[in-house]
């Protein structure tokens, strides 16, 4: 139960700020945004604020920003159809109501000739069936109920696909690049709780009931010598020390501006070329905020490069499905680490933000890379590639990618339950 709670906040947390990266761009290039929605299916809970629906709705596998423009507008309003009107101060409709006009007794009614919602803003129709032809303009904020649904108007200059190819770009983009802040951000409080590893011949924290601690060691020994071999860096004091398994050791160490002569018999375990020693003391550690940012710096482009190797090996060198983790093994390898404490979570989230943020940047249909491809050919080509050819790829690549998916997922569970 403790994995699927932590799992929830860990993917709640990943896709709402990735979402929110392309809310808070979209709204800054002056594009409408309906709904920002955390998971699909059946809406759970909804709140209105200002021109946006915030929804949390119940299949938590991922989210939406809702923009206008980004599919065909849905309200369709043709000649001959009987609409109600309501009015603002201005003199100008600020609600449009397209059926169930019994509802609402207080609309002013027309039978529309003709109309713009897009562009021009307007209404143009007969009230009564002799009267004469009248025109009303359109609140640019004007909304319209279908269905006992109410929805803001989109004025052309509102809609996505209206707006400069750089804004665009830059609303896709928002999406995964959040998911690096967040990664520099959660590496950043990582380190600041667990120090940044530093290669000062210094003793860290120290394992109960192990050699160090038993022979009177402490942390922040800083450890002069080994058997009389002077020691000037921590990786140099662990390569001694594995070399030395169940081996006399005599360390000269320094504490506290004093000196201090320890012998110890190390411990052995089983390292990638057979037994080694280990006195059971983890490497020094620098608490400071400045080290810290530039450590979760570093260790997200650190973890972009690795991304992108793995990548790279699994296209040079043959696709494997165990090169891939699916939901099933995430979730096994999330309550491993959960096991290992929290702090050692906030290092899991940030891995899996960095890996949400280049696996989004693929160029690959139904992915925001594949949009951002779609944007360049269309810088490139001077015009836009034709709406219902780039929706019928990005439908054939998410069906694709479901297919893939399940693949995955089975294999994981496979792999899972038969160790």
């Amino acid at each position: 139960m403790e994995t699927l709670i932590v799992v929830v906040i860990i993917f709640g947390l990943l896709v709402s700020i990735h979402e929110l990266g392309h809310l808070i761009v979209a709204k800054k290039s002056g594009i409408l945004c309906r709904e920002y929605a955390i998971g699909f299916g059946p809406k759970l809970f909804a709140v209105k604020k200002g021109e946006t629906v915030y929804t949390l709705r119940l299949l938590p596998i991922g989210g939406y920003v809702r923009m206008a423009g980004e599919d065909p507008e849905i309200v369709e309003v043709k000649p001959g159809q009987r609409v109600g009107l309501f009015f603002n101060n201005e003199g100008k409709v600020s609600r449009l109501i397209t059926d169930h006009l019994d509802k609402y007794p207080d609309a002013r009614l027309m039978t529309v000739e003709h109309c713009d919602l897009e562009k021009d803003l307007y209404l143009a129709g007969y009230e009564q069936e002799n009267s004469p032809l009248v025109r009303y303009d359109l609140d640019r904020r004007a909304t319209y109920v279908s269905d006992n649904q109410e929805f803001q108007i989109a004025p052309l200059d509102r809609q996505f696909a209206s707006q400069a190819l750089w804004k665009r770009f830059l609303t896709i983009f928002a999406g995964p690049f959040m998911n690096l802040v967040l990664a520099v951000v959660v590496f950043i409080v990582f380190y600041s709780i667990q120090g940044i590893p530093s290669d000062a011949p210094k003793l860290g924290q120290l394992l109960p009931d192990y050699p160090a601690q038993k022979a009177g060691l402490q942390a922040d020994d800083r450890i002069v010598s080994i058997n009389g071999q002077g020691m000037s860096s921590w990786n140099q004091i662990v390569g001694f020390v594995q070399k030395h398994p169940k081996e006399k050791l005599t360390l000269v160490v320094n504490r506290d501006s004093a000196t201090k002569t320890i012998v110890l018999v190390t411990g052995q375990r089983k390292g990638t070329d057979g037994n080694e020693g280990v006195i059971g003391a983890y490497g020094p550690t620098v608490h400071s905020i400045p080290e810290a940012f530039l450590a979760g710096v570093k260790q997200t482009g650190y973890w972009i490069g690795m991304e992108l190797q793995g990548l790279k090996m699994m296209v040079t060198g043959g696709f494997n499905l165990n090169d891939l983790a699916g939901p099933a093994r995430i979730y096994s390898m999330t309550g491993q680490v959960v096991s290992q404490g929290l702090v050692l979570v906030l290092n899991w989230t940030a891995f899996l933000s960095v890996n949400l943020a280049v696996i989004n940047l693929l160029p690959l249909p139904a992915l925001d890379g594949g949009r951002l491809l779609f944007l360049v050919i269309e810088g490139l080509r001077g015009k836009p590639v034709e709406p219902q050819k780039e929706a019928m790829v990005h439908f054939i690549g998410f069906a694709l990618l479901m297919l893939l998916m399940i693949l995955v997922t089975w294999n994981d569970l496979q792999n899972i339950f038969m160790r």
